[in-house]
C-alpha cells in the first residue's frame, strides 16, 4: 500500500520504467496518486469558486493540519491499510510538518522523502534566493494576487522583471531554480515545463519566504502580534519541532550534493534534528548522492537505478 503527494502530475510525467508510481505499481504495491489543493486536478469546492480571494487564503499548514491527515483517512478508509507515505519537495515539508504535530504517524507504515524540505536557510537557487529576499509573495499580495499562477499575467510580468537582476539566468530556468541535474535529459525538461509548476496560494509562497528569511520552520507568521495570538495564543508563529517526530516511526531520506532547493546544508540540519529526537539506523535510512539535483530524483532516466530500487527495498522492509 503506497501514497504519494501531494501533486499527482508529478508522479506520472516519465516512462512507466522511470516514474516511481508505475515503478511501485509493476512490484505489487496499491498506489494511491493525490494532488494538492489549487493544482490543476484539484480546483473544486463546496462552496467557493477558484477565482475568489477566500478560495486562496490558506498556507501550507492547512496542508498539514488538513489535507494530508484527511487523504490518509482516505486510503485508510477504503482499503483497511496502514499506507505509506511518498513524497518530493513541497510534499516532504508537509509530511514532516504532519508527523511532527502528531498528525499522522500513527495512521501510516513509513515516510519517503525525496529532496526533503524543512530549512531553507542554506538555499542556493540565485531565483529562489531574490522571490524571498525581495519579498516576492508580499509584493504579489499586495497586488491583490491571491492565486501565484505561474502561468498569469501578473506573475510572469513579475518574474520576468526579477529575470533581469545579476546572476540570474531565466533562459536556463530549470538549472537556476533547482541546481545542476545529474541525469535529466532534454525531452523530459520539455515534457516537465508543460505541466510544472502547478498554482499554489500566494500565502504559501509568502510562508516559504518567510522559513528563508527566518531560518526557522515556524506555522504562518501573519507579522500583526494581535493576529498571530488569535490564531496561536502567543505573538511569535510556533516553531515545528522535527525531534517530535516519533523515533519508532521509519524514515527514508534521499538527497543530492547539486540541490540548490534542499541544499546538503539544509538537510543536515533536518537530519540533525531527526537524530538528537532518537531517531537511528534502525528505522531510519539516509541516502546520499553527491551528483543529483532536485529535479533528478523524480524525473532523473537514471533515478530507477540510484533511487527507486532502494526506495521498494525500504517501503518492502517495513511494509
Amino acid at each position: 500500500m503506497d501514497y504519494i503527494g501531494p501533486d499527482g502530475m508529478t508522479w506520472l510525467l516519465g516512462s512507466p520504467e522511470e516514474s516511481l508510481a508505475y515503478v511501485l505499481a509493476d512490484r505489487g504495491f496499491d498506489v494511491w496518486v493525490a494532488n494538492n489543493r489549487g493544482t490543476r486536478w484539484s480546483r473544486r469546492h463546496t462552496s467557493l469558486d477558484a477565482t475568489s480571494w477566500r478560495y486562496w487564503d490558506w498556507s501550507w499548514d492547512d496542508l498539514v493540519v488538513n489535507d494530508m491527515p484527511d487523504v490518509v483517512d482516505y486510503v485508510r478508509t477504503r482499503t483497511a491499510h496502514k499506507p505509506h507515505y511518498v513524497g518530493h519537495s513541497m510534499g516532504t515539508l508537509v509530511a514532516l510538518a504532519a508527523l511532527s504535530e502528531g498528525k499522522v504517524s500513527e495512521k501510516l507504515k513509513s515516510a519517503t522523502l525525496l529532496s526533503p524540505v524543512a530549512y531553507l536557510s542554506h538555499m542556493t537557487t540565485p531565483l529562489g534566493i531574490l522571490l524571498a529576499n525581495t519579498f516576492a509573495g508580499e509584493l504579489i499580495s499586495d497586488l491583490g494576487v491571491a492565486e501565484f499562477n505561474p502561468t498569469s499575467p501578473e506573475v510572469t510580468n513579475i518574474v520576468s522583471g526579477l529575470c533581469h537582476n545579476p546572476g540570474i539566468n531565466c533562459y536556463d530556468f530549470i538549472r537556476d531554480f533547482t541546481g545542476e541535474n545529474y541525469c535529466l535529459n532534454s525531452s523530459a525538461i520539455d515534457v516537465v515545463l508543460q505541466y510544472e509548476p502547478q498554482p499554489t496560494s500566494t500565502k504559501t509562497l509568502v510562508h516559504f519566504a518567510q522559513t528563508f528569511r527566518a531560518g526557522v520552520l515556524t506555522k504562518y507568521d501573519y507579522v500583526s502580534p494581535e493576529v498571530n495570538v488569535e490564531n496561536y495564543g502567543q505573538e511569535e508563529p510556533p516553531a515545528y519541532n522535527m525531534s517530535r517526530i516519533p523515533v519508532g516511526f521509519p524514515l527514508f531520506l534521499s538527497y543530492g550534493g547539486q540541490d540548490d532547493l534542499a541544499d546538503p546544508a539544509d538537510v543536515d540540519l533536518l537530519l540533525a534534528d531527526l537524530r538528537r529526537g532518537g531517531h537511528s539506523d534502525a528505522t531510519m535510512t539516509v541516502q546520499y548522492l553527491d551528483k543529483f539535483a532536485h529535479l533528478d530524483f523524480i524525473f532523473g532516466v537514471c533515478a530507477k537505478d540510484y533511487v527507486y530500487k532502494d526506495v521498494v527495498s525500504f517501503l518492502n522492509r517495513f511494509n
